[in-house]
């Protein structure tokens, strides 16, 4: 079975397009009613499916009107665990310190 990194980016496309498609088909929604649902044209719908193309904006859109986007987080997965509060010396932060100046001149050393 071919690896998720083997796969060209048009060839992923495609196998989105095809999932959102029979998830479409599952639910017994038409390509109609889900642009409207999902409040994109009708033609944005088709190249999604048929992965010919689309904008981050409409894959959202469509996810969301499919009651999916339960998957959208697994898309980047926020880290539970800062590895520098590891440490038992860690404190958190109290916030953003400003950029350092340089004290060095560069003169006469």
């Amino acid at each position: 079975m071919e690896s998720m990194m083997d796969r060209t980016p048009e060839e992923l496309e495609v196998e989105i397009g095809d999932q959102l498609r029979s998830l479409r088909v599952n639910r017994n929604i038409d390509q109609k009613t889900l642009a409207e649902r999902a409040g994109v044209s009708l033609r944005a719908l088709r190249n999604l499916e048929g992965g010919a193309g689309t904008t981050l904006r409409t894959l959202v859109s469509v996810v969301r009107a499919l009651g999916r986007q339960d998957w959208l987080r697994t898309v980047g997965p926020v880290a539970s665990i800062n590895p520098l509060m590891l440490s038992r010396t860690a404190q958190p932060r109290q916030r953003a310190s400003r950029p350092r100046r340089s004290t060095d001149s560069g003169v006469g050393t």
